[in-house]
């Protein structure tokens, strides 16, 4: 056993009192918070917040004796939370979420929310973006946008995978350390199992996708995600791809069933929404949008907006 094993995984953070402004000083700054509120609930304040792991992943415990309301943002992580004890509401005035005891809950991704909490104590795992995105590419055709189901509860047993390998992980980071390969795949196990309690927003890759054959066919679409923002032609694609145009185009239908340039516009209209989803209303509007994105006919882009997601694009920019 190494060295770091026997010393146990150190904290990333550790705070911890029993004054109020203390604790927004403590702790807003981890979730860029801009105006928080603490306050009693008896004449026994307190508050206790620990992390431990690294800046790929971090399991959190965050305990008051209290009430705390404000607004969060978390860039570039996926944030799962879920109570012990207390109470919690996510997204207050939008699309609130009151938490359940022992129910694990998305953090509205890479948009401010309003928070409510009294009284609690709360797990949180913090997993970074990129790592999510690639464990994510293992079952989907991932395209740089990042996006969950969050409105349909987990199971019970996507939630019994899901608390199996985050205490693994805990067990690998205590046993093994930071720089180790348990604590490595561990990551990677947390991920996955994540993609079992929420629907990640993404196609499922094809039968043997990862297959050699279909080698030209991945760097085509690895061009289109890397270059949706450019004006791309399907000659374009197909010099990226090594490929003549017809061979583009019959790769396509073979393993994808659809053109090249079918697949770029549903990616262009996932980055749509992504940009939609993370503005603040009143900062843009769904056509400046839909513009950045080559979507000129505002009537199309919102009917084919509405299939994909299920809600008109002012609907998701109001969120």
């Amino acid at each position: 056993m190494s060295t770091t094993a026997n010393e146990g995984p150190r904290s990333l953070v550790s705070v911890s009192g029993t004054d109020t402004d203390a604790a927004i000083a403590d702790l807003a700054g981890m979730y860029a918070g801009k105006s928080w509120h603490s306050s009693h609930v008896d004449d026994d304040y307190w508050y206790r917040y620990v992390a431990i792991g690294d800046d790929r992943m971090s399991i959190r415990r965050s305990q008051m004796h209290g009430s705390l309301r404000g607004d969060v943002a978390v860039e570039g992580q996926v944030v799962v939370q879920w109570i012990d004890s207390g109470s919690a509401t996510v997204d207050v005035g939008r699309n609130a979420v009151r938490m359940q005891p022992g129910v694990p809950t998305l953090f509205p991704i890479e948009q401010r929310f309003d928070m409510e909490y009294r009284d609690w104590d709360q797990r949180l795992v913090h997993l970074d973006r990129d790592l999510v995105l690639d464990v994510a590419s293992e079952r989907y055709l991932v395209d740089g946008t990042l996006a969950f189901d969050r409105f349909t509860p987990p199971d019970a047993a996507s939630v019994d995978r899901w608390r199996t390998a985050v205490g693994g992980s805990v067990r690998a980071l205590r046993d093994e350390g930071a720089e180790s390969l348990a604590w490595h795949e561990a990551q990677r196990d947390v991920v996955r199992a994540l993609l079992d309690l929420y629907r990640f927003h993404g196609e499922t890759a094809p039968v043997g996708w990862g297959e050699h054959r279909n080698v030209r066919v991945r760097a085509a679409v690895e061009t289109i995600h890397s270059r949706a923002h450019e004006p791309l032609t399907v000659s374009d694609i197909a010099r990226a791809a090594d490929l003549s145009v017809r061979g583009l185009q019959e790769s396509f239908q073979r393993v994808l069933e659809r053109t090249p340039m079918e697949y770029l516009r549903e990616v262009r209209l996932r980055r749509a929404h992504d940009d939609l989803l993370r503005s603040e209303p009143g900062t843009v509007s769904v056509a400046d949008v839909a513009v950045r994105w080559g979507f000129t006919h505002m009537g199309r882009f919102s009917g084919e907006f509405l299939r994909r997601f299920g809600e008109y694009p002012k609907q998701t920019l109001r969120r």
